[in-house]
């Protein structure tokens, strides 16, 4: 298993869809993996520690997985087969062990940004679809995010200090910092 991180969301023109960088740790190959506007929303707000008023589809995947004390220890790309990728949760709990649950790639992920696991590429997928990182052009790409004002960001660090989520705060503190520079 190779490990990856996601380097960056691209849009997809020809498929009016999103690319997905999942760039290899040490060497230079990327495995695009496309997902729809929603899944790639999902996971460019995982990426940016950004929470929403409300809980998502992901955010409570992940609060499912705490609240039966369970912990998501790895996300996989398993393979792919005809154009479609396939991943999996290895989820670990002291009652049952390991157990390996199956998932659309672009869910895995959203999941594993949130709960900050390690992200792996089976050797057969990234052989058959990774390219290489220069091969991929890396034109401009209008970015879209939530809108989110400083106050809400503001009562997001008082909560995470209250909850004495250090590295959440200081996330945060650094994002108002640089939209009131």
């Amino acid at each position: 298993m190779i490990p990856v991180n996601v380097k960056k969301i691209s849009f997809h023109p020809p498929s009016r869809s999103y690319a997905v960088m999942l760039k290899e740790i040490e060497g230079n190959r990327i495995l695009p993996v496309i997902v729809g506007s929603f899944e790639a929303q999902a996971i460019a707000l995982a990426m940016e520690y950004v929470e929403t008023p409300r809980p998502r589809t992901h955010d409570l995947i992940g609060a499912v997985i705490s609240g039966v004390e369970a912990k998501l220890k790895t996300i996989k790309i398993s393979h792919l087969s005809e154009g479609v990728f396939y991943a999996n949760m290895e989820i670990e709990t002291d009652e049952s062990g390991q157990s390996i649950i199956d998932a659309r790639p672009s869910d895995a992920l959203a999941v594993g940004l949130r709960l900050k696991v390690p992200i792996f590429v089976h050797e057969d997928v990234m052989a058959k679809a990774g390219v290489p990182e220069d091969s991929i052009e890396d034109k401009p790409v209008k970015k879209t995010k939530m809108k989110i004002s400083v106050k809400e960001i503001e009562k997001k660090l008082k909560l995470a200090i209250e909850k004495e989520e250090y590295e959440k705060a200081a996330i945060l503190r650094d994002k108002i910092k640089n939209m009131t520079a």
